[in-house]
Formats: structure tokens, C-alpha cells, sequence
């Protein structure tokens, strides 16, 4: 799993059985490798690439990431039955019929000598859907006794029942803007958000972020790298003004927004709120959070292990999901004609 905030490829190995219809795992071993500077702006500017060096980018990575699976599974003395990849999203635009995901399957797959299960986004954007979320498959069959699920990863999104059915969004910002400022003093992020616990609010800054329009749409909607280049970036850089104060101001915007859908979405006095992603692991965030739903939600954050892999884990259900030719992308979340068991499956030469 490799995810819009740019910190690293996250691998994990893990067993997953069904008994009797109900899904479970164990997380067995795991293990995260952290981009070079170079990487991150390579990956960061492959929107900007013309096609024939974005598919030559797509060869090279899909390689690099067969090469790092295959070192994982020596080093651990593994004998996975596949390895199942989200890539990493270089363009999103489901408006246009358009979502890409870098790291060629057919080069992981020769590259680590096994069998590949990637591109599970595609066929639902085929089908008019958003091809994104797709977590909330995992937390439909692993995490279902939570009112929400929230991911907090580069992007924010949240995943719930209603009616009866499963439905999830992206809200809005996450770990992508907060990565963003961090990256201009030369820090990957701030560190369980303390350099945001030392500033103050930019009520300009805050009022500009609140006011982005994709907040008014209604779901399904997805948004990706693009859009925040070109709606986020602008109001950031506009600002004069220090790193703790628009780190800042930065973490009671995500927090208001998510506050916001989780009291428009419930349906009792209180609720749960599961949280995962990058993003648990900034205590004053959390700390945020749960001021803001005080009293109305119970903010869970897990053990490290699920908060920094359950995307990993989930695309690996994905792969099972799609191996046993089950339903793995849920119409009622991305908006698709129909349900799918997406995923594009290549094999070593």
C-alpha cells in the first residue's frame, strides 16, 4: 500500500479465513519502508509527466515494488498465496472516467516470482463509479461493530451504514496538507503534531479551507492529489505566517469537518468512532477530535499496528475477496452501476 501522503510503502503479510461467511485475519509480520527524498518528489510531480514517461514510471515502480516484496519475503521466510497491490494514485478523476494507480502488476509480479492481484479501482470507475473509498469493504467484514470508521491517511474519509447499507466518502483534508507545510522545514511530518500543539488559529487560513467547495457536494465523492494542488496548495501558500500556526490551524480544519459528518450521519446519542491512518498517530489531532465530539462520539484508536496497516490489510481481503471471485467494491459506497469483484490478476513469467 502506498497512500497520497507520500511517507511510504507499507507491506503486510497476513492470514485471512472465512468460516461460515465471516471474515477475520491476523496480522503476521509488517513492515514500512520509507521513501527517499527523491521518491517522494518523483511520485509527488507524476501528474505532471507525459504519457510515455508516466508508463515508463509505471514499469520502474511496479519493478521497485516487486523487488522490496521479494526482500520482505526472504527476510520474514514467507509463502504468501499472492500478493495483492493498491499501487500508487497518480491521477483521479472519476468525473472523467479516469483513475490510475501506478506500479505495473506483470513487472511486481516478475520482479518478486509470484502471483499479483492489483488495479481494484478501475473497473468500478468503468462501472460510474468513484472507484474510491475502497476500505470500507474491510470495515464491512472486519471492523463492522463501529458506528464509523474513519481513515485518516493523505486524505480523510469515513465509512458508515445507513438504511442498511454501507456508504463511505472521503470528508475532505488529512495528512496531506499537515505533510505539505512540514516538507517546507525539511521534516517528513510533525511528530505526534507537537510543532500544531504550539501554535494558534489563522482565521483567514481557516475560513478559506472551510469554504472549499467540495464540502457542499453530496456522496459519493472521492477527491485525489489533483485536486489539492490545485484547491488546497493556492490557500497554504497564501499565507504568511509560521508552520506551527498553519499546522495549526491546519488540524482544527480537518477535525471541524470530520466533527461535522459525524453529527450529521448519526442516528443515536452515542456513537463510536474507529480511527486508523497516519493520522491517529497525532495525538493533538486526536486530542481535537474528541473535544469536538465530546460528549457525543467515543473517539477508539487501536494498537499501532492496525492504525499504520489496516489499508494494507484490507487490500489484501481485496485480493481474497477477488481470488474467490467475491463482491469487493460496494455500488453504495462509489455510486457504480452495480456491486464488483474488482482487481486485474497477472502471473510471473
Amino acid at each position: 500500500m502506498s497512500g497520497t501522503s507520500l511517507d511510504g510503502l507499507d507491506l503486510c503479510y497476513c492470514h485471512i479465513g472465512n468460516t461460515k461467511g465471516n471474515w477475520s485475519f491476523e496480522i503476521i509480520k509488517s513492515k514500512s519502508i520509507a521513501y527517499s527524498s527523491a521518491m517522494q518528489t518523483e511520485l509527488k510531480d507524476s501528474i505532471y509527466l507525459k504519457a510515455e514517461d508516466l508508463l515508463q514510471f509505471h514499469n520502474t515502480y511496479g519493478t521497485w515494488l516487486g523487488e522490496q516484496v521479494k526482500q520482505f519475503i526472504e527476510a520474514e521466510k514467507l509463502d504468501p498465496e499472492y500478493i495483492a497491490s493498491h499501487g500508487h494514485t497518480t491521477h483521479h478523476r472519476p468525473e472523467k472516467g479516469l483513475t490510475f494507480q501506478i506500479g505495473s502488476g506483470q513487472h511486481l509480479a516478475n520482479a518478486c516470482g509470484h502471483k499479483v492481484i492489483c488495479d481494484f479501482r478501475t473497473n468500478d470507475v468503468a462501472l460510474g463509479g468513484q472507484g474510491a473509498p475502497l476500505v470500507p469493504i474491510g470495515d464491512q467484514l472486519f471492523f463492522e461493530e463501529y458506528d464509523f470508521c474513519l481513515n485518516l491517511g493523505g486524505i480523510s474519509n469515513i465509512s458508515l451504514v445507513q438504511k442498511g447499507k454501507r456508504i463511505a466518502y472521503d470528508i475532505g483534508l488529512a495528512n496531506m496538507i499537515l505533510n505539505y507545510i512540514t516538507r517546507k522545514i525539511d521534516l517528513d511530518y510533525d511528530d505526534e503534531g507537537a510543532l500544531a500543539r504550539s501554535g494558534h488559529i489563522n482565521e483567514a487560513m481557516l475560513t478559506k479551507l472551510n469554504a472549499l467547495r467540495y464540502y457542499l457536494l453530496p456522496h459519493p465523492k472521492s477527491i485525489g492529489y489533483e485536486w489539492f494542488v490545485e484547491e488546497v496548495v493556492p490557500i497554504v501558500e497564501a499565507c504568511d505566517d509560521t508552520t506551527e500556526n498553519l499546522l495549526h490551524t491546519s488540524v482544527h480544519h480537518i477535525c471541524e469537518k470530520v466533527a461535522q459528518q459525524i453529527k450529521l450521519n448519526s442516528t443515536k446519542d452515542q456513537n463510536t468512532l474507529f480511527v486508523t491512518g497516519g493520522g491517529a498517530l497525532n495525538h493533538f489531532l486526536i486530542e481535537v477530535l474528541s473535544k469536538k465530539l465530546m460528549g457525543h462520539t467515543e473517539v477508539i484508536v487501536p494498537e499501532r499496528e492496525i492504525i499504520e496497516f489496516k489499508e494494507a490489510l484490507v487490500f489484501a481481503l481485496m485480493g481474497a475477496l477477488r481470488a474467490e471471485k467475491e463482491i469487493n467494491v460496494l455500488k453504495s459506497v462509489t455510486g457504480a452501476k452495480r456491486d464488483s469483484s474488482s482487481g486485474v490478476i497477472y502471473l510471473p513469467a
